[in-house]
């Protein structure tokens, strides 16, 4: 007897949660939901590069022989982070657009080429940015990968585990 009814209520909830999930979902929105995503504007991004700048100075403390490389430095931060937003506003475009292509090799091909564009936009910073980061102590060498959004603050700690593995290998 027990058996039948747990059967019987293992088939009921199967058969009910099933239903429930073939339901058709494309009811109204619930409040809230149909408003777009907020995108920033050339505008945001501007004033967000302004502000990163202005906090990694200001959490670096440099010195004034360290303020002479800062310029440099500076520039090749904004350039950098002027290629990622035109990158990001041409994807979003390029998307937007009919033109944009769904074909598996047209997407596979814009990808690398955006990946190529990247890399050397990190290359030209890394060759830009090495005299400012050579004058800096250790200290600040911590707060500027802390500080830095080159990477991505999610990239850190693998930055910060890398750069203190590089430090010991060096004093051997």
């Amino acid at each position: 007897m027990w058996k039948t009814v747990l059967a019987g209520a293992a088939a009921v909830t199967i058969l009910g949660s099933s239903a429930l999930y073939a339901q058709d979902r494309t009811g109204p929105v619930p409040s809230g939901a149909d408003t777009p995503r907020w995108q920033p504007t050339a505008e945001d991004i501007s004033a967000f590069t302004d502000a990163r700048v202005a906090a990694l100075k200001a959490g670096l403390k440099l010195t004034p022989a360290q303020e002479k490389n800062w310029p440099a430095f500076e520039q090749a931060y904004r350039d950098l982070a002027k290629a990622r937003a035109d990158q990001m506003r041409a994807f979003r475009e390029q998307r937007q657009s009919s033109q944009a292509g769904t074909d598996y090799l047209s997407r596979l091909q814009r990808r690398a080429d955006a990946l190529i564009a990247r890399g050397n936009a990190l290359k030209s910073f890394g060759a830009a940015a090495a005299p400012f980061y050579q004058s800096l102590d250790e200290s600040q060498k911590h707060r500027f990968a802390a500080l830095s959004r080159v990477m991505g603050s999610r990239h850190y700690h693998r930055f910060a585990a890398w750069h203190e593995q590089r430090g010991a290998s060096e004093q051997r």
